[in-house]
């Protein structure tokens, strides 16, 4: 075996932060790039639905390939009929683990199916599934976030020694994560191999929350978003005033955001 193809442990580009181990937020000028195109005002359909789409497919390959756990194969190649040498012998995804995809209607939509597709690409479509939970925001009279309505699900079985996955573009609150990550602890069969979510964009607020309430999800993100904050704070690593970060508006909006990511997806301003 080639040495340069074992042991690979492979490392993400990631921004310095405080936060712990399980919070990746991402270091990539071409995704940082898609972001602000996607916060343009001036953006809208067809062209921001194939940029949330190309930032999540680029997401998710470098989150897969940190996150999986991997095998180490010989496997011939197509040389192998001229030379005895003519196999691959190194490490790949180990594609025998078993997935569940969440789709988180309404935002989750699209970044869920982009995923779940990846996924039977590389493991045995008989061990990858697509969920569906149907949660969202309740506010107040004034705008304000108070809870999450969870009003529906699909869940096709257990979860036993799967990698669960919940793919929802912006990590505001925590809340919707939180309680979807609790339903499926409390809920449905099996004890989870790991629990994920990938974001486009997280808040200190939620962070703080995902790590109080599930402390054990893995956390990946292109963007931490935290425009509300003290100086002191701006000017410091994420995560060394956590009591000076600030990312959401009076309404639960992140600043600078990207603003409305479900309403734009579907064109359904409600």
């Amino acid at each position: 075996m080639d040495l340069s193809y074992s042991g690979l442990n492979y490392k993400l580009s990631e921004i310095d932060h405080l936060y712990g181990d399980n919070i990746h937020i991402l270091n990539s000028p071409y995704l940082y790039t898609l972001l602000e195109r996607i916060g343009s005002p001036k953006i809208t359909q067809p062209l921001f639905t194939e940029y949330i789409r190309k930032a999540y497919a680029f997401m998710f390959k470098e989150a897969a390939s940190h996150f999986f756990n991997t095998q180490v194969v010989n496997s011939p190649t197509r040389m192998k009929e001229f030379h005895p040498e003519g196999e691959y012998h190194g490490e790949i995804i180990d594609d025998t683990s078993r997935c569940v995809v969440v789709d988180l209607a309404r935002a989750g939509i699209i970044p869920s199916q982009l995923i779940y597709n990846e996924l039977n690409y590389i493991f045995n479509p008989e061990n990858v599934r697509q969920d569906h939970f149907y949660a969202a925001r309740r506010t107040n009279e004034l705008g304000e976030v108070v809870g999450v309505d969870i009003s529906g699900s699909k869940i096709g079985g257990d979860i036993e020694d799967s990698y669960v996955i919940f793919p929802d573009p912006m990590g505001a609150t925590g809340g919707t994560i939180s309680e979807s990550i609790k339903f499926y602890k409390k809920q449905v069969p099996g004890n989870a191999k790991k629990f994920i979510s990938l974001h486009l964009i997280i808040t200190p607020e939620y962070i703080q929350k995902i790590k109080a309430d599930h402390p054990d999800c893995e956390v990946y993100a292109i963007r931490l978003d935290r425009g509300l904050s003290s100086e002191k704070a701006l000017k410091s690593t994420p995560g060394k005033y956590p009591q000076e970060e600030k990312g959401l508006n009076a309404n639960q909006y992140i600043i600078p955001g990207a603003g409305g990511i479900g309403e734009l997806l579907n064109n359904s301003f409600v």
